[in-house]
């Protein structure tokens, strides 16, 4: 009985691993919420590329992290020579 146990337990991670693999594939919409100070409608239609907008939190904050409208963590933004990127600080 033992075996047949294993047996069934092998079968079900195995088809649980496969399911995974599968999900991992699956498309996602990450977005971070950046609260900015004092932002109007009137700023939003004269922004225009190299444009820098004030934000509320101060250098470093960690901003909240969203997946699929769900809150996953949060990080902080980071220069990398001439990209802007984020650092996860922590999982929610």
């Amino acid at each position: 009985m033992a075996t047949l146990q294993m047996a069934t337990t092998a079968k079900k991670s195995a088809f649980g691993e496969e399911l995974w693999q599968e999900a991992a594939l699956l498309p996602c919409r990450l977005s971070v919420d950046v609260p900015l100070k004092e932002f109007t409608v009137r700023d939003l239609l004269q922004l225009e590329p190299g444009s820098v907008v004030e934000s509320k939190n101060v250098n470093g904050a960690d901003v909240p992290v969203i997946v699929n409208a769900r809150l996953v963590g949060w990080a902080e933004f980071e220069v990398m020579g001439q990209r802007l990127a984020l650092r996860v600080t922590e999982l929610a």
